[in-house]
């Protein structure tokens, strides 16, 4: 597996992306990355390390070696998190599962005991394809979203969570305990960038979830990555290596694409979720849809 360009950003780290130590040294993604709970962060990592050793062979340099991205939010109390259910079996049926194509979204994989704004929530995606010197490039984001509280929420620019303030809340024993979750957020992109533009294609990440209301609370984990796919010729020792890039002055294009991305893969996150009854009765409800259409819509000239 060539590596590819990388970055990462922390908006607020009250969380965990391992791998981020040599991403920001080298700028170079080497691996997948793997989305899980908080308290799983060590067994689908060292699991993501046995897959590639045993389904891949050595690097260029002879050695097997990998620092995989794991990054987590908190599922906790809709699941059993201190009962350690991840398995090195479910990572190795992730990757081995991976495909082309949509993406499902909602309560699946590591979204699945995920909660924002106070609905239920998990994995969101969202894409844009900008035009860069008559080129066509795609922005793709998924987040694992799991942070806010419910009167923070903004869609479309409207303060649908106060709106929505008497819908069923999460059933947590402290309902400010929802505000201290995380987001997770992946951008990926075909557009040939560097590490230092990858770095500031993830920032903007931030902006996404602020046009959602978000305030990065104290107790939060909000960390981004980045990436590009166009650097094939990386991953090689034996020559020089050249690259391509899109000049800085052309990149607000892509900016305004993960910010966009970023805001309505959350909000996707949302939609797709249903209700959910998780460990000891503890229960998340999903944002109700014909009411959320009927707030937006009401506010709209």
């Amino acid at each position: 597996m060539n590596p590819v360009f990388g970055a990462w950003f922390s908006l607020n780290g009250c969380g965990e992306m391992t791998g981020t130590t040599w991403l920001e040294e080298s700028g170079e993604l080497e691996g997948p990355v793997m989305l899980t709970n908080t308290h799983s962060v060590g067994v689908v990592r060292d699991a993501t390390i046995a897959w590639r050793i045993q389904t891949a062979g050595p690097d260029a340099s002879g050695y097997y070696w990998s620092l995989p991205v794991v990054a987590e939010t908190w599922d906790d109390p809709l699941n059993d998190i201190n009962g350690f259910h991840v398995t090195a079996a479910d990572v190795a049926a992730a990757l081995e599962g991976a495909t082309p194509g949509p993406v499902a979204e909602g309560s699946v994989g590591g979204g699945t005991g995920m909660v924002c704004y106070e609905f239920k929530c998990g994995i969101g995606t969202s894409s844009r394809v900008v035009e860069v010197f008559d080129t066509a490039y795609t922005v793709g984001v998924l987040v694992q979203a799991n942070y806010g509280l419910r009167d923070e929420l903004r869609i479309a620019g409207v303060p649908v969570g106060r709106s929505l303030r008497e819908h069923r809340i999460y059933s947590d024993p402290d309902p400010e305990v929802a505000g201290t979750g995380s987001i997770i957020v992946v951008v990926a992109t075909d557009a040939p960038l560097l590490p230092s533009q990858l770095k500031r294609i993830a920032r903007r990440a931030a902006l996404g979830l602020a046009r959602n209301g978000s305030i990065a609370h104290n107790g939060s984990g909000d960390i981004f990555i980045a990436f590009s796919t166009a650097g094939d010729a990386l991953g090689r020792n034996d020559h020089l290596l050249t690259f391509r890039s899109i000049p800085n002055d052309a990149l607000d294009p892509l900016f305004g694409a993960t910010v966009e991305a970023t805001e309505e893969a959350i909000i996707n996150a949302m939609v797709a979720a249903r209700d959910m009854v998780g460990d000891q009765g503890h229960a998340a409800w999903a944002i109700p849809h014909d009411d959320l259409q009927e707030i937006v819509q009401g506010e709209r000239p």
